[in-house]
């Protein structure tokens, strides 16, 4: 996402949440996010979250993702400790961006693995393209499932990512433990 759109939504996500009483320099902001009450919590996620998503599904950047060499390291990466540190349920590879839906056995691990795919990712496809530097933004989304619905809607979201982007066959890859696709 470009520095300027990036800096747009977290300037007005910052003014969102001071004006709910969170500070958003502290640590542990997200989680005073999730103790608002419901109807709050979700104008923070209707707004905040979907416009994150919208901004994404514009294929800002180079999109280099769209090259199925290059998806093919990602999907390769997020398998590799499948049913060892984790369990992959689902993910999307985006032309410049990745939704997965994965069980960890704890935060460590999660923020651990995170770190794992991003610095071994970023490398490969680096050396590809010829290019050094930072890949991945820092930033990232987790959201914790906390009931069956929200996977099944999380599922959905993921399978349906690519056709609201208004991407053709091979401009992404869709997997499922439920079967490739």
């Amino acid at each position: 996402m470009p520095k300027d759109v990036l800096a747009k939504w977290r300037a007005e996500r910052n003014r969102w949440l001071v004006a709910h009483d969170i500070d958003p320099t502290q640590k542990g902001w997200k989680a005073k996010v999730q103790e608002l009450p419901p109807d709050e919590m979700a104008e923070y996620h209707d707004h905040f979250t979907t416009r994150w998503h919208e901004e994404l599904d514009a294929c800002y950047g180079t999109c280099v993702l769209r090259q199925p060499e290059l998806a093919m390291i990602v999907s390769d990466s997020l398998l590799c400790f499948h049913g060892d540190r984790y369990e992959m349920l689902s993910f999307v590879i985006m032309p410049n961006h990745i939704h997965l839906l994965v069980c960890f056995p704890g935060k460590t691990e999660m923020l651990a693995q995170c770190e794992s795919w991003k610095r071994f990712t970023a490398k490969r496809i680096n050396e590809i393209l010829g290019t050094d530097g930072r890949f991945w933004q820092q930033d990232a989304f987790d959201h914790l499932v906390r009931h069956e619905a929200q996977y099944e809607r999380l599922l959905d979201y993921l399978a349906q990512n690519p056709r609201r982007a208004q991407l053709r066959q091979g401009e992404y890859l869709l997997w499922s433990k439920h079967g490739a696709t």
